[in-house]
């Protein structure tokens, strides 16, 4: 009999499934010690949602679950647009009440097919928009390195289960950098793939204007390719749909890449790069350089503020949109008091943009796109900083100045992260690798964006940097593991 603490403490999510597709370990052995795991940490992180262990656990009972990919392996879906048939989405918002999809998302339905049994929600901040995983309905989760700080948003709870080694990984999305910015804050591995790589339906066709993307949060780099191997296709109706790789994304990681070159950036302005940041940065590009790749400084072709007020522009009109479908479902307007300070600083000055002013924020961040491309025909990769400093203080990005403009919101979030939203922008795909932590103990994440499709070459530098300086062995002080 296997102490299945003891294999949650070391595997991986792939090693989890061949264990029960080799039938030494039951799905429902498996997910009985995951609630166990939560319930042990989740007091100390607030990470989740609602949990789902009863309709997980009839889930269990069957045979199905016991085969495919992830045969097996418990997971947690992010509650931010993302339907589980039953299960409350509130999108971090207490403007939902007590909704209940009668659907599920695509990427849920192809998870189950995997494998994966889903024992719960995670998380996030109202509509997502926040780099900090606090909210009104939910309150702040919390960092398992220190409680004291943010673990990222927005799919903070999502990063905060992995990192505790509650699940080996866990759904997210990312449309300005909301899997990579949690993933550098509590030291795991976050991928965004490129646009239209993975479904959003039926739900959503495009989220802010493509800029948004659901995937994973994982403690391994396998397990990442593997999620992409059971998620990644276009779905019924999608507007458009990217690449798809002809060979498994989990051959990417067994084969160290060629000698890449690599781009890196140091600073974005008009906001600097810290010096704990920039050590981390430097650390990783000397890791690249010793694994025979080539690291060129270089600046990026971006005004940053004009970029961002695009972006915000999308955005304002989206959650406009979003919030008035909101109140024809239910009957009844949603009220400012109903959302958060941050919403109701957005909406006020990007909720009511033209028509033409939105079409010309589109046109513009795909310009963006293009030029980028340009770019990247003499780079293989960029290295930046994912954030610009150590994570943030619980409460230092929960905004409650409703008098505050919408410039000082743009700098109270992107000052601490410029460089993860101009990827989602130009649809390529991005990671954060977990690579280096600050003197006072807390994960700082290198960020590296390939080019459009190209998923496999991330991929496969991740893998070798995990190989080269592996992340694994380093558990934060609040964990789930046996001692």
């Amino acid at each position: 009999m296997q102490d299945i603490h003891h294999l949650m403490d070391r595997e991986d999510g792939t090693a989890l499934a061949e264990w029960v597709r080799r039938g030494e370990v039951g799905p429902g052995e498996l997910l009985e010690t995951a609630i166990e795991r939560l319930e042990q940490v989740e007091p100390h992180i607030n990470a989740v949602a609602e949990r789902l262990y009863e309709s997980a656990r009839e889930v269990a009972r069957t045979a199905a679950v016991g085969q495919g990919l992830l045969a097996g392996v418990p997971t947690l879906i992010k509650d931010l647009f993302s339907p589980v048939a039953g299960a409350a989405m509130t999108n971090g918002s207490r403007s939902l009440g007590d909704f209940r999809a009668d659907f599920e998302s695509e990427v849920v339905t192809r998870l189950r097919r995997a494998g994966c049994q889903v024992m719960g929600t995670s998380t996030s901040p109202e509509f997502g928009t926040s780099y900090s995983t606090e909210s009104t309905r939910f309150g702040a989760t919390r960092n398992p390195w220190s409680t004291g700080h943010s673990a990222g948003g927005s799919s903070g709870g999502a990063a905060a289960l992995v990192a505790a080694r509650v699940v080996p990984f866990a759904h997210g999305n990312d449309g300005g950098g909301s899997l990579r910015v949690p993933a550098s804050c509590c030291g795991v591995f976050g991928f965004k793939p490129s646009r239209g790589l993975l479904p959003s339906g039926p739900m959503v066709g495009e989220g802010w204007a493509g800029m948004g993307t659901a995937h994973a949060i994982t403690l391994s780099v396998r397990d990442s390719a593997a999620l992409l191997d059971a998620t990644a296709g276009i779905d019924l109706g999608a507007p458009y749909a990217a690449p798809v790789q002809a060979l498994p994304y989990v051959t990417a990681v067994q084969c160290d890449p060629r000698p890449l070159r690599i781009a890196l950036v140091e600073q974005l302005a008009p906001w600097p790069t810290s010096s704990q940041s920039l050590q981390a940065l430097n650390e990783a590009a000397r890791l690249c350089e010793s694994l025979g790749h080539r690291v060129e400084p270089v600046s990026l072709p971006v005004v940053l503020p004009e970029f961002l007020n695009q972006v915000f522009t999308i955005i304002g009109a989206s959650t406009r949109h979003y919030v008035d479908l909101l109140g024809e479902m239910r009957g009844a307007q949603v009220q400012a008091e109903e959302l958060e300070v941050r919403t109701r600083i957005i909406l006020r000055d990007k909720g009511h943009v033209t028509g033409a002013q939105y079409a010309g924020a589109v046109e513009w961040i795909h310009a963006l796109g293009r030029q980028l491309a340009t770019f990247m025909q003499d780079y293989d990769v960029i290295l930046t900083p994912v954030l610009t400093r150590e994570p943030a203080p619980i409460g230092e990005l929960d905004l409650q100045d409703v008098c505050m403009s919408l410039e000082q919101l743009i700098e109270r979030y992107h000052s601490y992260s410029p460089f993860t939203a101009l990827f989602n922008a130009s649809g390529q795909p991005a990671m954060s690798v977990p690579l280096s932590w600050s003197a006072n103990g807390l994960p700082i994440g290198a960020h590296f964006a390939g080019r459009f499709g190209e998923e496999s070459t991330l991929l496969a530098l991740a893998a070798q940097l995990e190989r080269a300086q592996p992340w694994r062995g380093r558990v934060p002080p609040v964990n789930a593991c046996q001692r």
